[in-house]
């Protein structure tokens, strides 16, 4: 139960960094790229567009593994009777021991 509710946690925050990730990007090359005029600086107009486009690519394929990875952890029955059925089993029992009568008619 403890790693399905850590890989859940994973994913939820690989889902918020891709939303992010993709809402600053821009459809025709721009996003946060364009704020950029300066061609010098450490992280240029293309590196900051190539880290954005390879952390989209990352972050995609994170979320894909740990979304497969959660099939596994996922916790499941261990074979145990649960008590609904316990209790099920107890009023087919009683209905099967019991014997129903119709009430009687007043018929004239």
């Amino acid at each position: 139960m403890g790693a399905f509710i850590f890989i859940s946690v994973l994913i939820l925050i690989v889902c918020v960094l891709l939303t992010l990730v993709v809402l600053v990007q821009n459809s025709k090359g721009g996003g946060l790229a364009s704020n950029f005029s300066s061609s010098n600086q450490i992280m240029g107009v293309r590196k900051t567009a190539d880290f954005l486009e390879k952390a989209t690519w990352t972050l995609a394929v994170a979320l894909l593994v740990l979304s497969l990875v959660t099939i596994f952890v996922i916790p499941r029955s261990t074979g145990t009777t649960v008590k609904g059925s316990e209790l099920q089993s107890k009023i087919d029992e009683n209905a099967a021991t019991t014997n129903y009568q119709a009430p009687p008619s007043n018929d004239k």
